[in-house]
């Protein structure tokens, strides 16, 4: 799930958690997905393996959309995920 140009990776929310690490990268993840409408979107910035190999896989177990995923220049990795209903 790579998007081919990061430029175009935007959400309708965005959470910048590469200062937290796992299990709060998922408790904040999921925090932020409560506060949103079923259908809109959240760009997750997050740094490590842990949460890069686990928030998508515990987002879509919850119901919602994995979008695209892909490594930063940086180290960090951005997820896109869309809400579900």
């Amino acid at each position: 799930m790579n998007s081919p140009d990061l430029q175009e990776l935007a959400g309708d929310h965005s959470l910048d958690i590469t200062g937290e690490t796992c299990p709060m990268t998922f408790v904040r993840t999921r925090l932020a997905l409560d506060r949103i409408a079923p259908g809109a979107t959240l760009l997750v910035l997050t740094r490590g393996e842990e949460p890069r190999r686990n928030l998508p896989k515990t987002a879509a177990e919850q119901g919602h959309g994995v979008l695209a995923q892909q490594e930063r220049a940086d180290g960090s990795t951005a997820l896109l995920l869309r809400k579900g209903g």
